[in-house]
This record gives structure tokens, sequence and C-alpha cells, in this order.
């Protein structure tokens, strides 16, 4: 327990298509770097002793911030292609509220300075495991599991662990931990670290034995360990960042509180969280010593938004029938006029979904109706207006699904124009769902200002390819289409649509759009760039005897 057990044990067991990159990544032979290897696990001999910089060192002359940059891009080119990576607006829109304000203390107090943040996006996503966990990723991502949001009981909880993973970035743990002894180029670091977050999670003891054989991977597993002083400074920090924000500081106590109880049971793997920041003595005293002295012991009452995300979140991380059956139940408690207006609701939007997700529209449509029915009848300000913008989209949601498109603009009538990008993209879906030329318009228009600030939004690019497709704007939805995989990290598939951009644009089968084909040539130019740059990586690193693959950096199934 002296130290931050290895990366392997934070990505969810279900990343199917990373594993099969993983396999493609040891047989290319891309996990052999530069640098004198160590003793394999379990080899003659003890390893080296991992030199870790200093607390407050800086990491910059081993692993730089440019080098993080685009490790961490190369680690999330493939995990946002993975089938769990979840892309739910509602949910995220929850979860950006709470690290969005963490991201902006830590910039008030200096952690994040203007080097990083211009360079880091700083952004936290969401995966789909029923697992309770979050993970810290070179270049600053976060990842949470839905198991966690299902866990936790406030706000304030749940802010707590992403305040203590933004502490690991801005605090430079990651680069500090690797940087000893690593001098792979950026693509092989990138392929060691996703090898070993796959690995340890893979359930294949093969691919695990696979990605540990190099010298260079068993090396990245040591330098991956957080040392116990490393996670105290993020206890430290992140508790600083809760109250900074906005947030209870006794909600870091509280999470600690339930990681304790869980550790004294037999979690059965449910609890990965445990084993990648463990739970000392200390950890939980000095927690519980911050609070005291900062004099707010009392954890705030759950909010009614944080319930309702709660009771999403159960819905999603588990997509088998019989958890579905079993969340599509709670209609029935819904319905039990004794139980509080909070827990009723959360029932009701979850009944809705899980029977939307089992298209099972009939009861979908009587939950809704319920929900729906509570909300109206609540007394006035028991339903706070971010609770009441996410009703109205569960509504929608589930409206749409059962295509009943006046239930569903009825359900986005409340919200106004600029509710945020998960009404965007319900009205988005809504305009195509009606077909009419006026709501088509006032959609494309809409959709076009979002991705003006917001390029690398895969899900908002798809339905501005299915927009202008219906309007007749075959370049704009073809270039939509590209860019959609372009921010999904499919270099070589956004290349592909912009050549057929090209081809049709010479064809004379559309009419020309002179500044819709510029636009295509010149990103073209800018994508064809950026892969002839992984590439020129992919041949450095060939040239210690892997052979490069076709530069696309699509590992295909």
């Amino acid at each position: 327990m002296n130290a931050h057990p290895a990366l392997p044990t934070l990505l969810p067991r279900g990343l199917a298509r990373t594993r099969r990159a993983l396999c493609a990544l040891v047989s290319a032979g891309l996990l052999i770097g530069a640098a004198s290897p160590l003793q394999a696990q379990g080899a003659a001999g003890p390893a080296p002793a991992l030199r870790l910089p200093a607390l407050g060192e800086s990491a910059s002359d081993e692993f730089g911030l440019s080098t993080e940059k685009r490790v961490g891009e190369q680690i999330m080119r493939e995990i946002r292609r993975d089938p769990d990576y979840l892309d739910d607006p509602i949910l995220l829109s929850y979860l950006q509220g709470l690290w969005q304000p963490l991201v902006k203390a830590a910039q008030a107090r200096g952690d994040i300075g203007v080097d990083t943040a211009t360079l880091f996006p700083y952004e936290a996503f969401l995966v789909r495991d029923r697992s309770v966990n979050a993970f810290a990723l070179p270049g600053g991502y976060v990842g949470v599991h839905l198991g966690l949001i299902a866990l936790t009981a406030s706000p304030d909880e749940l802010a707590s662990v992403l305040a203590h993973e933004l502490s690991h970035i801005t605090q430079r743990h990651i680069a500090r931990s690797v940087s000893a002894g690593s001098r792979s180029s950026s693509l092989g670091l990138a392929a060691m670290l996703l090898g070993l977050l796959v690995a340890g999670r893979s359930g294949n003891v093969d691919v695990a034995q696979a990605a540990i054989a190099g010298g260079q991977a068993a090396m990245a597993q040591s330098q991956l360990n957080f040392s116990r002083d490393m996670e105290r400074e993020a206890d430290r920090n992140g508790f600083a960042l809760l109250g900074d924000a906005g947030f209870a500081p006794s909600g870091m106590a509280g999470m600690f509180d339930k990681l304790d109880q869980s550790s004294r049971l037999n979690d059965s793997g449910g609890y990965p969280y445990l084993r990648s920041h463990p739970l000392t003595v200390d950890r939980i005293g000095e927690a519980r010593q911050r609070v005291e002295t900062n004099g707010s012991v009392v954890l705030p009452p759950p909010t009614l938004r944080h319930t309702l995300m709660q009771a999403r979140a159960k819905v999603l991380m588990d997509p088998s029938v019989q958890a579905l059956r079993r969340l599509q139940d709670l209609d029935l408690r819904a319905a039990e006029t004794s139980l509080p207006l909070a827990e009723r609701l959360a029932a009701a939007s979850a009944a809705a979904l899980a029977s939307t997700q089992l298209r099972d529209f009939a009861r979908a449509e009587r939950a809704a109706r319920l929900m729906t029915a509570l909300q109206a009848a609540a007394a006035p300000g028991a339903v706070d207006a971010a609770s009441q913008r996410d009703l109205h989209q569960f509504a929608a949601e589930v409206a749409l699904a059962r295509g009943d498109v006046a239930a569903a603009r009825t359900a986005l009538l409340p919200d106004s124009a600029d509710a945020g990008r998960a009404s965007l993209l319900l009205r988005a879906r809504l305009a195509l769902a009606e077909g009419q030329p006026a709501a088509l318009r006032t959609s494309a228009e809409a959709l076009q200002t979002w991705l003006a600030e917001h390029r690398q939004d895969s899900s908002a690019w798809q339905l501005m390819a299915q927009t202008s497709d219906r309007q007749g704007q075959k370049l704009r939805a073809v270039r939509a289409e590209a860019e959609a995989q372009a921010a999904l990290g499919n270099l070589g598939g956004a290349i592909d649509r912009l050549r057929a951009g090209q081809q049709l644009a010479r064809s004379g089968q559309v009419g020309l759009d002179f500044i819709e084909a510029s636009v295509i040539d010149a990103r073209l130019r800018d994508l064809q760039g950026q892969r002839r740059q992984l590439m020129a990586e992919q041949q450095q690193q060939g040239s210690r005897g892997s052979r490069p693959d076709s530069g696309d950096n699509h590992l295909q199934h």
C-alpha cells in the first residue's frame, strides 16, 4: 500500500476495440523503446529503483508539456472510438458543471499556468462502466466511470474525486512518474501507456503478459506508480480546490468514508478506484482533520439534480436486458405517493429511459407522463431551474425515441435557445424528425454557430451532416462527416471523406459551392499534414525494428 498501483487497473473491462489496438501495437513492436529495460515482473533480480523528481520539481526537462500533450492526444484518439466512450449530452453537461469550476479555481490558484491553459484541453469524459472509478491521463484528460456517479450521494462527493484527479494533472504527477528513464518517441510512449491501461482490465492473461513482455513496458508500468506522497499532495490540493470552486470540502471526507467502508468488503473488482488510489489511515485521518479545521463537517444534503443524474447513470452504465428490466420496474416506485418528490422523479426518469432502451415505448411513455405530472404538481421552488431543464430534455428524448414529434416539441418549448449542448442536439434531432425546411435551416444555423467554437464535437458534426444532407447541401454534408471522423481521431476516415468531397465537387453532380470546396481542399491538406507527422513518429519507432503501419492511425477491428 505504499504506492499508487499502476494505471492498468483504470480503464473499463469493456474496451474491446482498444484491446484489439493493444494487440496490434504489441505485434508491431511499438512497445519496445530506447531506454535500458527494467526486469520484467517475476524475472530474477530486483528492478532498479525509480528516481522520482522531488515534489514541486519541474518535469519539463524529461517529459515536456508538448510531449505530454501528444501522448494524451494519442491515447484519447483510441479511447474516443471505443464503444464504451460515452457521449451522453445530458449527463456530460452535468459533469462539466462540476468540472469547469474546479478548472477555473485551479487557474485562479496558479496551479494551471498560461502555458498549460492554452496547451491542454482539461477535458472530463464519461466511460460506460458500472465499476467505481476515475482516472487521469497525460495532457489534461480525466475519465469518469458511470459507476462512480451512481455511487456518490452529492455533487460535492463527485467533485472531490474530480478535484483529486485534476490535482494529479496540475501537479504533473503523471509526467514526473513517466519522465525518469523514458526516452521513447511520443507515439511509442502513448502506445505503451495505452497498452498498460488496457492490459490490466482486459481479462485476458495472454494480452496482459504480452503488454509487459517488453522491458520498456515493464519500465512504464513502474513509472506510472504514483507515490504515497503524490496521493497525499493530490488530496491536499484537491481539498483546497473544492472550497475555492464553491463545493463543500466535507465532500472529500464523505467520499473517503464511502470508499473506506467499501475497502472493508470484498468488492469483487467493483471498486478499482480503491486499488489505484489506496486509502491509508494517514490519508483518511488527514482528510477528516482538514474538514474539522475548515469548520464544515456536515455534508450538504443531496440535490435533486444529482439524484436525477445518479438515476440516469445507473441506466446507462449497464446495457444488459436484466439490468434494464430491473430499472424499468422503478415506474412502480415512482407511483408511490409516500416517497419524497426527488426519489419519485428519479425513479420515473430512470424507468422511462430504461423502457426506451428496451424499446418498450408504451411503458416509456407512461413513465414519462408520470415524470411530467410530478414536475407540474411540485410545490413552487421544489424543482430548481436546472432540474426542470433536465426533466424537459428527458421527456423530449423519450418522445423522439418513440417517434412522437409533437410531444418532443412540447417538452422542449420551455427551453431557451441557449439552454446548452444537450438542448441544441435534441433540437437538431427534432428538426430532422420534422423535416420542415424552416426548422432544418434554423437547426443548421445553430449547429454552425456551436461548431465554430467547439470543433471537436463529433456528435454535433454528425447532426450537421444529416441536416445538410436533408437540405440538399451535399458538399457540406460530406465535409461535416469528415469533421466528425477527425474529431473522433480517425484521420484516415476523415481524409477519405474529404477526397470523396473533392470528387463530388469535380463531378458536376451537385451545384458547385466554391466556398465549401475551398474549405474541403484546405482541411484535406491540414489532415494529411497531421497524418504525415504521425507517420514520421511511427517510422522513427520503426527504425528500432518495427514496421510502421499505413499511417492513418486507425487501427481496424
